[in-house]
């Protein structure tokens, strides 16, 4: 990873454009990705979220952060995750902090493993159910640069219009 200013960074809102993109792999495991997965739990505790991805900060890496529990000894990094095993499908509410006020219906599979490394390259394999499968897969599509708001029906985008409208409106006004 090219040396950032990891105290400065931020959630960034939807529309913002880097949401939209594919991240590349990470190959080179040095301390600014520990540092970098620190800022963002941090910032995942102070959003009130259950995961962050590092896209969610404007960075194109595979790498995102979860506790499910909300206790510091839960903390989990994930880098170059990939899921597998995907089964069984559940329906349940969902947010996320780059679209605040957004929230919706989203039908994601119960049950998945994960396949990643962790801040020093070395393999983790995972099974989770429910929340925890959920927020992977959450988090998974960040770095494919997929939104909840790609996977709800048309009856949740039409019940969050006013709240997506109100974030394009926000961008656009600090962006032109």
């Amino acid at each position: 990873m090219e040396k950032l200013e990891i105290a400065n960074l931020s959630i960034i809102k939807y529309p913002d454009p880097r949401l939209r993109q594919r991240c590349r792999a990470i190959e080179r495991f040095d301390s600014s990705l520990a540092d970098l997965a620190g800022r963002m739990l941090t910032l995942m505790r102070e959003g009130g979220g259950v995961g962050l991805a590092a896209p969610q900060l404007g960075l194109l890496v595979p790498l995102f952060v979860c506790n499910t529990t909300g206790e510091p000894e839960d903390d989990e990094v994930y880098v170059n995750p990939v899921l597998d095993g995907l089964s069984g499908t559940v329906e349940a509410e969902e947010g996320c902090l780059c679209l605040p006020g957004v929230v919706g219906p989203i039908t994601r599979a119960q049950e998945c493993v994960i396949r990643a490394v962790d801040l020093q390259g070395n393999p983790i394999e995972r099974s989770g159910e429910d929340l925890k499968a959920r927020v992977w897969q959450h988090e998974t599509d960040h770095l494919d640069g997929r939104l909840i708001i790609d996977r709800m029906s048309p009856a949740a985008k039409i019940a969050n219009r006013r709240a997506i409208k109100h974030l394009e409106q926000q961008f656009n006004s600090i962006d032109g």
